[in-house]
């Protein structure tokens, strides 16, 4: 019994494999798979890879989450990105709606006291006034901007100058009333042959607003006509501005006056400074002066005479007899 050795089997430790000749264990249906870890001793560890709780799916869910809100972020920049780009793109369109837009609230404004019909063929006529500008700046070697309305003052361009001398700037400033007048004769003409009292009556209007821009002072396109014939007649512009404005009590006769004395000034003083950039710009040949003045002068008397056949007392029950 002493020497006899007792053998027992050992039963294999959980991480060893199955025993030699022994069929393999089933696998239980849902087991976790383990990580062999070493502890303190070497002793192995088994630990779950999926937390039993479900924690580390919660926090797969956040990333996931917070990688769908930055693919949106991204998606809603690239749109952003294509809506600028798109601006960008039709940037010149953009000034065209802009004169579209002014020239509704011309419209809308000066139809109350016209009447809309007559209201949008004047605007039509101020437009193709500043159209006489804006080409014969760009005859001039100017860039300037599409024209933008401003009720009961008519219209404006922007531009960076008006030409490199005062020739060039009375050939800007008379272009304005030489195509609108055509504009308006246009108009007359018919309104004669469809007997349209309503064409005949925008006409008027139409003669009326460029005898107007013909007052000899700046910033009038008379004045700039006078710039290159006699600066000293936009005192007689200003003049004639003050008495019109306290026999007709027109409160935009004053914001006339306002404008021309807002720039009349530093012109006169531009004008007497005597320096050589003066001396160029204002250094105009004798026959120019006289045919930018024979110009003039046709103007105001062929507006005068087109007013005089064109004028009627009422349009669309309207009356014109205070214009």
């Amino acid at each position: 019994m002493g020497d006899e050795q007792i053998w027992r089997p050992v039963e294999a430790p959980a991480f060893a494999g199955p025993a030699l000749g022994a069929a393999p264990p089933a696998a239980p249906a849902q087991a976790a798979p383990l990580i062999d870890e070493r502890g303190f001793g070497g002793t192995p560890i088994a630990r779950p890879t999926e937390d039993p709780f479900g924690r580390r799916q919660q926090r797969g869910r956040l990333r996931y989450r917070i990688a769908s809100g930055l693919a949106g972020l991204a998606a809603l920049g690239a749109k952003f990105a294509a809506v600028i780009k798109a601006l960008f793109i039709a940037l010149p369109n953009l000034k065209l709606f802009a004169t579209m837009g002014t020239a509704a609230v011309a419209v809308a404004s000066y139809s109350l006291f016209f009447g809309w019909p007559l209201a949008a063929v004047f605007v039509l006529l101020i437009f193709v006034h500043e159209m006489g500008h804006v080409i014969q700046l760009r005859r001039e070697g100017v860039q300037a901007s599409a024209p933008m309305f401003i009720p009961f003052m008519g219209a404006f361009i922007a531009a960076k100058s008006l030409g490199e001398n005062a020739l060039a700037e009375a050939r800007v400033g008379l272009a304005g009333p030489i195509l609108g007048t055509l504009g308006a004769v246009c108009v007359a003409v018919a309104g004669v042959l469809t007997h349209s009292d309503l064409l005949i009556a925008a006409a008027y209007l139409g003669f009326f607003i460029n005898l107007i821009n013909l007052i000899p002072v700046v910033p009038f396109d008379g004045g700039r006509a006078m710039a290159a014939v006699a600066p000293a007649m936009w005192f007689v512009g200003i003049g004639g501005l003050v008495a019109i404005g306290v026999l007709l009590h027109n409160p935009f006769v004053f914001l006339f006056i306002v404008l021309a004395l807002f720039e009349m000034p530093r012109r006169w003083s531009q004008l007497r400074s005597r320096s050589l950039a003066s001396a160029a710009y204002y250094r105009v040949p004798r026959r120019h002066r006289i045919l930018v003045g024979l110009v003039y002068v046709a103007l105001a008397i062929g507006l005068l005479v087109g007013m005089d056949a064109t004028h009627i007392l009422y349009s669309g029950g309207h009356y014109l007899g205070n214009i």
